[in-house]
């Protein structure tokens, strides 16, 4: 095996989903930094590898996989010691998958996304407050999947989890999390930092997003 690709940013939550999970495989891996902003995505060399042009984007020799979510499954279904971080009984690898569906669908796409974009990318510096009740509705589904299991399919670790985090690590910049509504959330969001990889993985790159939408002086409308 080749040193594995990561084309992305750190600041980027799914290209953050995907280093977390290269580092709880103990993958070797080159992060390949995409300038956005500068249209590098929208460049031939890059959009033969990805039409989609997006990020993350793994190069793993001739195989190319983009989507984050997919790239997840990808790492463990081929070099995972066990099927721990991606089950493959039935019952469990459902409860992921719909984990999973959840944050394209409606967390990273449906929520944090859009207001990213129209604050990074458009200059909008009102958000309105119907986005952030449905960042509130997210949270409110997430405490509930959470129950009482330790992670957010189950009581073991999965890459259900480094989707979530690095969603959510970011929601929170517009939302802050309310330890009296939320306190399950706020456990789990502890029990996280507390792999060893968490900070190189996540951290900084959550860090990153937040300054940079600080910078931009939002507020939340009516």
């Amino acid at each position: 095996m080749g040193k594995l690709l990561i084309y992305g940013l750190e600041a980027s939550p799914p290209t953050r989903a995907c280093l977390l999970t290269l580092k709880a495989l103990e993958l070797p891996y080159d992060l390949v930094p995409v300038n956005i902003p500068a249209g590098e995505h929208l460049l031939p060399e890059f959009r033969q590898k990805n039409p989609q042009h997006t990020v993350p984007l793994l190069e793993d020799d001739e195989v190319c996989i983009w989507d984050s979510h997919a790239i997840m499954a990808y790492l463990v279904g081929k070099y995972a010691a066990n099927d721990a971080l991606y089950p493959t009984d039935s019952r469990q690898r459902a409860i992921v998958d719909q984990r999973l569906h959840f944050d394209s669908g409606l967390m990273f796409t449906g929520a944090l996304r859009p207001i990213t974009r129209s604050v990074l990318f458009l200059g909008e510096t009102a958000i309105e407050q119907s986005r952030i009740d449905a960042v509130a509705e997210i949270y409110d589904l997430v405490e509930l999947f959470l129950g009482d299991n330790d992670f957010v399919a189950g009581n073991e670790l999965t890459i259900a989890d480094f989707s979530f985090v690095s969603s959510i690590s970011c929601l929170a910049v517009y939302l802050e999390l309310d330890p009296v509504k939320y306190p399950k959330i706020l456990a789990w969001l502890e029990r996280l930092k507390e792999l060893p990889y968490y900070e190189e993985a996540n951290g900084v790159g959550a860090a990153q997003l937040e300054a940079m939408l600080k910078s931009k002086n939002f507020t939340i409308v009516a």
